[in-house]
């Protein structure tokens, strides 16, 4: 039996997924539970810990004073910023710790289960708890593979990029869309085709090999016009995120004479928003 402690998004559609995979779970929420928590996980081979990350080492300090948790037992969160270490107050217990971090965004817990299914998951810890995160992801249809917990920072920065930056990408440029004259309605839906697009090009291509636009082909005169147009904030945006396509576009055999006059004006650009 798996423990599932936690009953926010993340644990109620990771409890669903299970369950629709076959296997025996049990659910606890602070705010429903009948019950302790040493209750809900006394009876199961495995506990997660699906809570935010500043509460991993307060949750797992609870479990250690109440004597809830069992050297047979293996012990995991689902953060992926931190490793087994977030659960340093069950060392005591002989329990084997460690993370499973599902590579998805999980907005809907109804969805969990389908948007599961071919995504990654990191995983690290004791031998014991990698073994059995890697199992709960083959499970649920992710593709485990391993990473060290100091470089989980690095990786984890990668994922919010992906998973919020681009949603908060979709907003700026829907915003842009409205003050160009887009009907309200449409202008959040105007470039999901696009986004759309873009991905399916990633799933077939290098990020290099799939990239297209100005930047990609050093058209400076359509960079300008763009900076020219957006207001200061969204300007810098446009720039720093454009440095960063650069890069794809050089290696992807951009003129490098090309390639440093867009850095020029990308750089111009930022510059003159900093205050004096």
């Amino acid at each position: 039996m798996i423990a599932i402690v936690g009953g926010g998004r993340m644990g109620r559609g990771l409890a669903e997924a299970l369950v629709e995979a076959g296997e025996r779970v049990v659910l606890w929420s602070r705010r429903e539970a009948a019950g302790g928590v040493e209750e809900a996980v006394s009876s199961a081979g495995s506990v997660i810990l699906a809570v935010p990350d500043d509460a991993i080492p307060v949750l797992a300090g609870e479990l250690a004073a109440a004597a809830a948790v069992r050297a047979e037992q293996v012990v995991l969160h689902l953060s992926g910023l931190h490793g087994r270490q977030a659960l340093a107050p069950l060392e005591r217990t002989g329990a084997a710790l460690g993370s499973l971090h599902p590579l998805q965004a999980i907005s809907d817990p109804a969805t969990a289960a389908e948007r599961w299914r071919g995504a990654y998951a990191a995983v690290e810890g004791d031998d014991r708890a990698v073994a059995e995160a890697e199992r709960v992801a083959r499970v649920l249809g992710l593709h485990p593979f391993r990473l060290a917990a100091e470089q989980k920072p690095a990786y984890h920065a990668g994922a919010v990029m992906i998973g919020n930056y681009v949603v908060g990408l979709a907003g700026a440029a829907a915003r842009l869309a409205a003050s160009a004259g887009v009907p309200l309605e449409l202008s959040s839906k105007l470039y999901l085709p696009l986004m759309v697009g873009a991905l399916e090009n990633l799933e077939r291509q290098t990020p290099a090999a799939a990239l297209t636009g100005p930047v990609r082909r050093g058209d400076l005169s359509t960079i300008r016009a763009h900076l020219a147009a957006l207001g200061p904030e969204d300007r810098v945006l446009y720039a720093v995120l454009g440095l960063e396509v650069l890069r794809l576009a050089r290696e992807a055999g951009l003129d490098p004479q090309r390639a440093d006059e867009v850095s020029q004006v990308l750089r111009s650009a930022i510059a003159s928003a900093r205050p004096d």
